[in-house]
C-alpha cells in the first residue's frame, strides 16, 4: 500500500526583500567598466553613475528602466481615450429615450402626442437633454430605469474617482447607502477643515474611522495618513478634469449636478477637493494630460489611469538621477513593481546594492584638492582585470609564451623562513605541516580534535635575491594620443605593466612619466583619472631627464627604458627650464632629445621605444636614434600594445 504520509510543498515568488539565492553584483565588472571611463577622461563620480545607467548583461541599468516606464507611460495616453463615461451616459439616453418612444407610439392620448414632441426635440447636447429631462413624467417603466441609471452612473464614478472601487460598491445603491455617503462626506469635511486650522485631534479621527472605517479599505492609521491617500486620488482627478476638453468640461459640470438625482454631492466634493488641494498644495493639481486612443475609459478608470501616469512620471524623474542630491535610495520599489513587476525592483535593488558595495569596499578616495578618484584597491583590481587581458594576448604571440619564467622569483637555497604577508615564494609544505602538528600537540586537548593549518605554521621556500630592476615607462600625453584613440590603450599599458611589477616583481621599480608639452612624473592612479588637454607639444628632452633622475636612484638595478609615443619631438626644455616649443621639430630639440639618450644609454639602459602610428617621418626618426643608442623599436598596433610593452619589460627582465 502506498505511502500516504506525505509533505507537500508550494511555491510563490521570494517578495521579502533581495533574493537570497540571486547572485552577487559583479564587482570585478562593475569596476572594470568604471575604470574604462575614468581612462578616457571621465571622473570617477560621473563613471559609477554611467554605469548605473548602462546596466550590466544580467542586470539592467536605470536608462532601460525608465525606457520601460516612459513607453508605459506613452501606451497609456495613446492607446485611450476620456469619453468613457459620455458615451455610456449617452448610450443610457439614448435607450431610455427609444423606449419612450416606443410606449407613446401605443398610447393615444392628446398627452402622449404632446411628449413625443417634447421627446422628438430634445437639445443634441448629452448634459442639456439630461438636464432636461429630469422633470419628465416618463411612461416607459424600462426608460425610466435606463435614466435612472445616468444619475446613478455620475454619482459612482464621481465617487470612484476619489475613492477605492466606490463604483462597484455603489452599483444599486440604496436611498439610505447614498444618504451615508453624504454623512460620510459631511464628517469628512468638517475632520479635514479641523487639520488644515491645526485643531484635529486623535480622537476625533478615531471617532471617524469607527463611524465611517468601511469606506476606506487601505486603513489609514491617522489623519496625515488619510489626507495622503485621499490627496492622491483628488489631484488625479482634478488632472482628470484638466485633461478634458472644452466642451466636455462643460459637459461633465452640467451632468454632475445630476449625480444621484442632488446636487448636494458634487457641493461636498467640491468641499473635500478644495481642503485637499489646502493641505497638500504641493500635489501636481494643474497637470493635464492628452489622450488620443480609442480605448474609452470612465471617470473613475481615467482618475486612476492618470495616477499612473503621475507615478510613471515621478518614476521616470526618479531614475533619471538628474535631481540635486539624487540617489538610487528615492527609487520607490512599491511604484516600481505596481508599474512594471517584481524583475524590475530586483535589478534596481541590485543596481542600489551595487553602487552601495562600490562605495563601502573604499574603491574611491578624495585627493588633498577635494577630487574624487579610485583608490589603490580599486588600481590593485584595475589592473588585475586589465593585465588578464594582456596575459591572454601574450599567450596568443609566437615564440616565449609564458608571462611567468621558471627562476624570475630566485633560486632556492635549500632553507626555509616564516611567510611573512605579500610573500609569493612556494610553500616549503613538510615544514608547514611538520609546524602544525607541533602546534596542535602543545595546545589543550592536543590532536583529539585533528589538525589544523593556521597562518603562523606556514614556511616558505627561500630563495636568493634576484635581480633589480629599474624600469622607467615614458607615455606620450600630447593631444594627437586622444585624437587618434591612443589615450585609453596607453594607459591600460600603464596599468598592466604596473600591476605586473607590484605583484610578481616586487624588488623592481617602476617610475612613469608624462610628457606632452613638458613632462612630470606621475602615480598610476593619477595617470589614470588623466585628462586629455588641448595643448602642442612632445617634450621626450625634458622625459628623459626625469627618467634619468629614477634610474640613479638605484645603481645597481639593471635600467630598463620603455617609450610610447606617435610623434617626433617637438618641445624642450630651454635654460630657463620653459618649454621651447616649434613644429616642425626644430633642429635644437632633435639634438637636445639625442643628447639625453646618449646618456641614458651610457647608463647600460635597455631602451625599447614603441612607435604608435604609420607617418613615415616618424617611423625613420626612431629608427635613426634606435640604432644609435642600440635600442629596439616595436610598431604594434594600438590593440596589442599592452602586450607589447609587457612582453618587451619581460624579455629585458630576463636579460
Amino acid at each position: 500500500m502506498a505511502d500516504k504520509n506525505f509533505h507537500r510543498s508550494r511555491y510563490r515568488p521570494y517578495v521579502d526583500g533581495p533574493d537570497p539565492l540571486a547572485p552577487p553584483v559583479d564587482l570585478r565588472e562593475a569596476l572594470a567598466e568604471i575604470g574604462e571611463d575614468v581612462m578616457s577622461g571621465v571622473s570617477p563620480q560621473r563613471a559609477m553613475r554611467e554605469l548605473l545607467r548602462r546596466g550590466s548583461q544580467n542586470m539592467r541599468g536605470l536608462d532601460q528602466l525608465r525606457e520601460q516606464i516612459n513607453r508605459r507611460r506613452n501606451q497609456l495616453l495613446r492607446e485611450r481615450n476620456l469619453d468613457g463615461t459620455f458615451a455610456e451616459i449617452r448610450e443610457l439616453l439614448d435607450r431610455a429615450v427609444l423606449e419612450e418612444r416606443k410606449q407613446l407610439a401605443r398610447d393615444l392620448d392628446d398627452d402622449a402626442r404632446f411628449a413625443e414632441m417634447q421627446i422628438g426635440n430634445l437639445p443634441s447636447s448629452t448634459a442639456q437633454a439630461v438636464e432636461e429631462l429630469s422633470s419628465y413624467d416618463w411612461r416607459s417603466p424600462q426608460a425610466r430605469a435606463d435614466y435612472d441609471k445616468i444619475k446613478d452612473l455620475l454619482g459612482r464614478e464621481l465617487l470612484d474617482q476619489r475613492f477605492a472601487g466606490m463604483k462597484q460598491a455603489m452599483e444599486g445603491a440604496s436611498e439610505q447607502d447614498r444618504q451615508q455617503i453624504t454623512e460620510m462626506l459631511s464628517d469628512l469635511n468638517k475632520l479635514l477643515d479641523a487639520h488644515n486650522r491645526g485643531e484635529d485631534t486623535t480622537e476625533q479621527f478615531a471617532e471617524f474611522m469607527d463611524k465611517h472605517g468601511d469606506f476606506f479599505p487601505d486603513n489609514p492609521r491617522n489623519t496625515e495618513e488619510l489626507i495622503d491617500s485621499l490627496a492622491q486620488r483628488a489631484a488625479a482627478a482634478q488632472q482628470f478634469y484638466n485633461s478634458l476638453s472644452p466642451e466636455q468640461r462643460a459637459e461633465l459640470d452640467q451632468l454632475a449636478q445630476q449625480a444621484f438625482g442632488s446636487p448636494e454631492l458634487m457641493s461636498q466634493l467640491a468641499q473635500m477637493d478644495s481642503l485637499l488641494r489646502d493641505a497638500r498644495p504641493g500635489l501636481d493639481w494643474d497637470n493635464a494630460q492628452s489622450f488620443s486612443g480609442d480605448r474609452p475609459m470612465g471617470l473613475g478608470e481615467g482618475a486612476a489611469a492618470i495616477r499612473d501616469i503621475s507615478e510613471l512620471e515621478a518614476l521616470s524623474e526618479q531614475l533619471s538621477q538628474q535631481y540635486a542630491g539624487a540617489e538610487l535610495a528615492d527609487l520607490d520599489l512599491d511604484a516600481l513593481e505596481r508599474q512594471l513587476g517584481p524583475e524590475a525592483v530586483a535589478d534596481a535593488r541590485m543596481l542600489a546594492e551595487l553602487e552601495k558595495a562600490l562605495s563601502d569596499q573604499g574603491f574611491f578616495e578624495r585627493t588633498a584638492d577635494g577630487e574624487l578618484r579610485l583608490s589603490p584597491k580599486a588600481m590593485r583590481q584595475l589592473g588585475q582585470t586589465i593585465f588578464k587581458d594582456v596575459a591572454q594576448q601574450l599567450s596568443g604571440r609566437s615564440g616565449d609564451r609564458r608571462t611567468r619564467q621558471t627562476g624570475l622569483l630566485g633560486e632556492p637555497t635549500g632553507a626555509s623562513r616564516e611567510w611573512e604577508f605579500g610573500d609569493t615564494d612556494p610553500w616549503d609544505v613538510t615544514r608547514t605541516v611538520t609546524n602544525a602538528l607541533v602546534r596542535t600537540a602543545s595546545e589543550p586537548g592536543g590532536a583529539s580534535n585533528g589538525v589544523r593549518l593556521d597562518v603562523r605554521d606556514v614556511e616558505v621556500i627561500d630563495t636568493e635575491a634576484r635581480t633589480q630592476a629599474a624600469v622607467v615607462l615614458l607615455v606620450d600625453t600630447s593631444f594627437s594620443m586622444e585624437m587618434e584613440g591612443r589615450w585609453t590603450p596607453m594607459k591600460r599599458t600603464a596599468i598592466a605593466l604596473n600591476h605586473l611589477i607590484s605583484t610578481r616583481f616586487r624588488t623592481d621599480e617602476l617610475h612613469l612619466i608624462a610628457f606632452g608639452r613638458y613632462a612630470r612624473s606621475i602615480d598610476v592612479a593619477e595617470l589614470t583619472g588623466l585628462s586629455p588637454r588641448m595643448e602642442q607639444g612632445t617634450n621626450l628632452h625634458h622625459a628623459l631627464l626625469l627618467a634619468q633622475r629614477h634610474l640613479r636612484r638605484f645603481p645597481n638595478a639593471q635600467p630598463v627604458v620603455l617609450i610610447v609615443t606617435d610623434g617626433e619631438p617637438t618641445a624642450h626644455l630651454d635654460p630657463s627650464g620653459e618649454p621651447f616649443f616649434f613644429y616642425p621639430p626644430h633642429p635644437q630639440t632633435i639634438a637636445l632629445t639625442i643628447r639625453e639618450l646618449d646618456h641614458i644609454a651610457r647608463m647600460g639602459s635597455q631602451i625599447t621605444i614603441f612607435r604608435l602610428g604609420e607617418d613615415p617621418g616618424l617611423a625613420e626618426f626612431i629608427d635613426h636614434i634606435a640604432r644609435r643608442v642600440g635600442g629596439r623599436v616595436v610598431a604594434p598596433d594600438i590593440d596589442g600594445l599592452g602586450a607589447a610593452v609587457v612582453g618587451d619589460y619581460l624579455r629585458a627582465r630576463r636579460g
